[in-house]
C-alpha cells in the first residue's frame, strides 16, 4: 500500500530526528526559553528579513489559527475568510468557540477575490446599522489555499492595502507555506509574505517536522501577554525544545526550502503521470496537492493499493480525490502508483 493521503503522514525528516537524539540528554529550560528556540527564532527572522519580527512556537495549525485570531481581535470583531478556508470548513468551529464569528466570502479556486473583499467591507461600513453587526477586524487567507492554489504578489499587495485602508489585520495561514514558496509558478517569497501581512505562520507539521508551527508577528506587533494566552488555549508544551530543535534544523542550510522543493518536483511527476494516462483534473494546482476526478468504480479499485484523500462529490458517478506529495515522497512511490492508474 502506497500513500498520497496527506503531507503529514510520515514522521519527521531524518535530520530532525538526528538532532533530537543528539540533544536528548541536554538539560534545557522549558516553555520555548531554551537556546535552540532562540537560535531558531533568529534564523527565521533572518530568512524573513525582519529584524523586528516576533516568533512564537505553537504545537499545531488549528491551535495557531485559534490563538492568533482570538488574541488579535476585539470581542465585537470577526474574521473574513473564503468559505473554503480552513478556519471555516475544517476546524470544528474552533474560532467561533472563542467568541469570534467567521465571515465567509465566496471562493475562487480557494482564493478570495480582492474586489469582493473590498465591496464586503465597504458595504459593511455603508450600512447605517453596522454597529449592530459583527465588525470585520481581520482577513484570513491560506497560502497555499486548501485547493493548492496560490495568491500572486499583486493579489497579496491589494489585500494588504484593503486591510490597511479599513484597519484590519492580515493573517496568513502558512501550514503548507514551504510548498507555496517553492512552487515553480509563484512570484511570492518568504520576504514578501513577511512584508505584506501582520502575522503569519510557518508550518512545520506538514513540511518535515513531527509537529509545530512558527507564528511570526511581522513588526513587533504581538498582542500583550501572547504566550499567556497560548498556554490558556493548551497550545504550549513544557518541553519547548521539541519545537525549537525542529525549527532550528529546518532553517539550517535551507533544509525547509529544499525539502519543500522536493515535494513540488514529486507533484509535477505525479501530475504528468495522471495527464499522460488521460485523467481529469478538478483544478490546476501548482503546489503539492493535486485534485483528480475519478469514476467511482475506478476509485474503489484504486483504494485497494493506494491511499488518497476524499475531497468532494463531483456528480453521481464521479468523486474528486486529493493526492498529496511531501518532503518524504519518493520517485519509487510515483513509479509504484503508475502500476495502478
Amino acid at each position: 500500500m502506497i500513500s498520497f493521503q496527506s503531507d503529514y503522514i510520515q514522521g519527521a525528516h531524518p535530520k530532525i530526528l538526528e538532532n533530537l537524539i543528539k540533544t536528548n540528554f541536554e538539560a534545557l529550560s522549558g516553555y520555548s526559553t531554551d537556546k535552540y528556540c532562540d537560535s531558531a527564532k533568529e534564523k527565521i527572522k533572518k530568512s524573513c528579513n525582519k529584524s523586528d519580527a516576533e516568533v512564537f512556537f505553537l504545537v499545531g495549525g488549528t491551535q495557531a489559527n485559534q490563538v492568533v485570531i482570538s488574541t488579535c481581535l476585539r470581542n465585537y470583531q470577526g474574521v473574513i475568510s473564503a468559505v473554503t478556508g480552513h478556519i471555516n470548513a475544517h476546524e470544528a468551529g474552533a474560532v467561533e468557540y472563542t467568541g469570534h464569528k467567521v465571515l465567509p466570502l465566496p471562493n475562487h479556486k480557494g482564493k478570495i477575490d480582492t474586489n469582493e473583499l473590498n465591496d464586503f467591507v465597504e458595504t459593511f461600513y455603508a450600512d447605517d446599522n453596522h454597529e449592530h453587526m459583527v465588525f470585520p477586524g481581520m482577513v484570513y487567507i491560506s497560502h497555499p489555499t486548501e485547493y493548492g492554489t496560490l495568491y500572486t504578489k499583486d493579489e497579496l499587495t491589494k489585500i494588504s492595502e484593503i486591510c490597511k485602508k479599513y484597519d484590519m489585520i492580515l493573517f496568513i495561514d502558512g501550514a503548507r507555506l514551504g510548498y507555496g514558496i517553492m512552487s515553480n509558478e509563484t512570484d511570492v517569497t518568504l520576504e514578501d509574505i513577511a512584508k505584506l501581512c501582520d502575522v503569519f505562520y510557518i508550518g512545520g507539521t506538514k513540511v518535515g517536522a513531527l509537529c509545530g508551527e512558527a507564528v511570526v508577528f511581522t513588526h513587533n506587533n504581538a498582542p500583550n501577554y501572547f504566550m499567556t494566552t497560548v498556554k490558556q488555549h493548551g497550545a504550549m508544551i513544557a518541553k519547548g525544545r521539541l519545537l525549537g530543535i525542529q525549527f532550528d534544523t529546518l532553517f539550517t542550510d535551507n533544509l525547509y526550502f529544499e525539502i519543500s522543493k522536493h515535494a513540488i518536483l514529486m507533484a509535477e511527476k505525479l501530475k504528468k503521470l495522471f495527464k499522460d494516462n488521460g485523467y481529469k483534473f478538478f483544478i490546476d494546482s501548482p503546489t503539492n496537492q493535486q485534485f483528480i476526478v475519478l469514476e467511482n468504480a475506478k476509485m474503489e479499485e484504486l483504494k485497494k493499493n493506494v491511499q488518497f484523500g476524499f475531497w468532494e462529490k463531483y456528480d453521481d458517478n464521479h468523486t474528486v480525490v486529493r493526492f498529496a506529495t511531501s518532503w518524504a515522497t519518493t520517485e519509487e512511490d510515483i513509479n509504484e502508483l503508475s502500476k495502478y492508474i
